[in-house]
C-alpha cells in the first residue's frame, strides 16, 4: 500500500470517526416536541400544527440550530403550499417555514420549521413557548388530514413522536415516516388572505329595530337599564336604518333632557376573536337638535363580559370618539383603548390607550387587527395605535356599537337634545390580517354581488 493510499485511508478513518462521534458530542441534547392543533377536523382549509419545544437535556441549545418536521400527504393535484406563523412567543419574525418532499415512506411531504438567531436559546428545563403555525394550499382548496403522518386531533399539548426534532444531521427526537427526502423548497412566510375564510358582513339593510332578521342574524338591540353613563334607559326605537348619503345604514340616536337619558346600542353575539374588524362610521360633533356641549361617546368596540373584579379573561378593544371632550379632555378626542381588566368599586382600570386630539366629524373607515399578540388600529388607512403584551385579548368577544353620555358630563343648559352616529357596514374576517385596502376590496365585492349579509363565523 502506498503512502498516498495509507494517508487517504487514514483521512477517511478520521472523517468516519468524526461522523461517529458527532452525535456523541450532542448526547446531552434532549429536545422533545409537544404538539396540539386548533384545526382538528378531518378536512380543513388550513392545517394548524401548534408546537412547543422542550429542553429536557443538560446543555443550552440555540434554537437556530434546530429544525422541526411535520409530515403529511400532499393533495392531488399538488398546487404547492404556503406557510404562516399566527403567533409565537419567540416572535413570528424569528420563525421560518419551508417544505420538502419524501419518496418511499408513509408521507410524501413535510413542513420544516426553523429559527433565526433572534429566537434565542433553550436552557435546560426551558421550553420555546407556543409556536402557533399553519399552512395551506396555494389555491386555498381543502386539505384532508386523516392521511397525514403527523396529524393528531388533540387540543392540548403533549409529546408527539410523529413530529421530529433535528440538530444538524442528528435526530434528537421523534420517529420519521421513512423514505428519502429531496431538496427542501423554500416558501414565503407571508399570509395572503383566504377569500373563502369565515367572515361576517352586514350592510344593515333592515326595516326597523324590530325586524326579525336582526335577532336571527345574532344581533341584539339593547333595551332596559344599566350603564355606562348617566342614569338612562336603552331605547330600541331610536335604533333605525335610514338611507344616509346614498347608502342604507344603521343610525344610533341618543337623547337626554339634562338629567336622564335614552341611549342606544346594537351588539352581536360573542364569538369573535383573532382576525380583522372593520366598520365605516359617521361621527357627529353637534346635536341634531337642542343645546350643545354634552360629553357624549360614539363607539365601535369588542368586549368580553367581566365575570368578577379584575377578571383575567376580560377583554375590550375600543374606538371611542368624544366630540365635546370628557374624562378631563376639553375638546374633540378619539381614543383607541385595549383592556386587560378592571374593577368597578373602587374603580381600577388596567388598560393601554392612544389618542388623537382632533375632530372626526363625518364618515371614517375604522379597522383593527387582532393577531400575533398585537392589536393594531387604523383610521382611514393610517395606523394610529399598536397595543399588545398583557393587553392582548384572551377570549372571544362580541361586536358592539353604542352612543352614550358620560356621567357628570351633561351640559347645564335646559332642554332636550340628541346626538346621532351612523354605521354604513361592519365586517370581520376570522384569523386573517387584512389591510384597510383589502377590507375595502372585500366589502366592495359583497356590494357588487348584491350581498347584504353573510355570517360564516362559527359560534365560540
Amino acid at each position: 500500500m502506498s503512502a498516498r493510499v495509507i494517508a487517504a485511508v487514514g483521512s477517511a478513518a478520521v472523517a468516519v470517526a468524526a461522523l461517529v462521534t458527532a452525535p456523541t458530542a450532542m448526547a446531552a441534547d434532549v429536545v422533545t416536541a409537544q404538539y396540539r392543533t386548533s384545526a382538528s377536523a378531518n378536512t380543513t382549509d388550513q392545517v394548524e400544527p401548534w408546537l412547543k419545544l422542550v429542553n429536557s437535556g443538560s446543555t443550552t441549545v440555540p434554537l437556530a440550530d434546530l429544525k422541526v418536521r411535520y409530515y403529511f400527504t400532499s393533495e392531488t393535484p399538488d398546487v404547492g403550499y404556503r406557510f404562516a406563523c399566527s403567533w409565537a412567543v419567540r416572535g413570528c419574525g424569528n420563525v421560518t417555514g419551508t417544505f420538502g418532499t419524501l419518496t418511499g415512506g408513509a408521507a410524501d411531504r413535510y413542513l420544516e420549521v426553523g429559527f433565526t438567531s433572534g429566537a434565542g436559546s433553550l436552557a435546560p428545563g426551558a421550553d420555546s413557548g407556543d409556536l402557533q403555525l399553519r399552512f395551506y394550499r396555494s389555491n386555498w382548496s381543502r386539505i384532508t388530514q386523516t392521511d397525514d403522518y403527523s396529524f393528531r386531533a388533540s387540543s392540548s399539548y403533549s409529546p408527539w413522536s410523529r413530529v421530529t426534532v433535528h440538530r444538524g444531521g442528528t435526530l434528537l427526537y421523534g420517529t420519521p415516516p421513512g423514505g428519502s427526502s429531496t431538496t427542501t423548497t423554500t416558501t414565503t412566510t407571508t399570509n395572503p388572505p383566504n377569500p373563502n375564510g369565515p367572515a361576517l358582513f352586514d350592510d344593515f339593510d333592515y326595516a326597523s329595530s324590530s325586524d326579525s332578521r336582526i335577532a336571527q342574524r345574532g344581533w341584539t338591540v339593547r333595551s332596559g337599564g344599566g350603564g355606562p353613563g348617566v342614569p338612562a334607559t336603552w331605547e330600541p326605537s331610536q335604533v333605525t336604518f335610514p338611507t344616509v348619503d346614498g347608502q342604507k345604514s344603521m343610525r344610533l340616536e341618543s337623547s337626554n333632557n339634562g338629567s336622564t337619558a335614552r341611549q342606544t346600542e346594537l351588539y352581536h353575539q360573542r364569538k369573535f376573536f383573532e382576525g380583522t374588524y372593520a366598520a365605516r362610521v359617521k361621527f357627529s360633533d353637534t346635536p341634531v337638535y337642542g343645546p350643545d356641549g354634552d360629553h357624549v361617546v360614539q363607539t365601535f368596540f369588542t368586549i368580553t363580559p367581566l365575570n368578577s373584579d379584575l377578571d383575567p379573561n376580560y377583554g375590550e378593544i375600543d374606538f371611542e370618539y368624544l366630540p365635546n371632550g370628557g374624562w378631563g379632555e376639553p375638546a374633540n378626542i378619539m381614543y383607541e383603548t385595549t383592556w386587560e381588566t378592571y374593577r368597578n368599586e373602587p374603580w381600577l382600570a388596567d388598560n393601554i390607550h392612544s389618542e388623537q386630539r382632533q375632530s372626526y366629524v363625518g364618515w371614517h373607515d375604522l379597522v383593527f387587527q387582532v393577531a400575533n399578540g398585537r392589536v393594531k388600529y387604523f383610521i382611514d388607512g393610517t395606523l394610529v395605535a399598536d397595543h399588545g403584551d398583557k393587553y392582548y385579548p384572551e377570549t372571544p368577544m362580541s361586536i358592539n356599537f353604542n352612543l352614550w353620555f358620560i356621567a357628570g358630563g351633561l351640559a347645564g343648559a335646559p332642554g332636550d337634545r340628541a346626538y346621532q352616529q351612523h354605521v354604513d357596514y361592519v365586517y370581520f374576517a376570522k384569523d386573517q390580517v387584512l389591510s384597510p385596502a383589502q377590507v375595502q376590496s372585500r366589502v366592495g365585492g359583497y356590494r357588487s354581488s348584491g350581498v347584504a349579509h353573510v355570517d360564516t363565523v362559527p359560534a365560540s
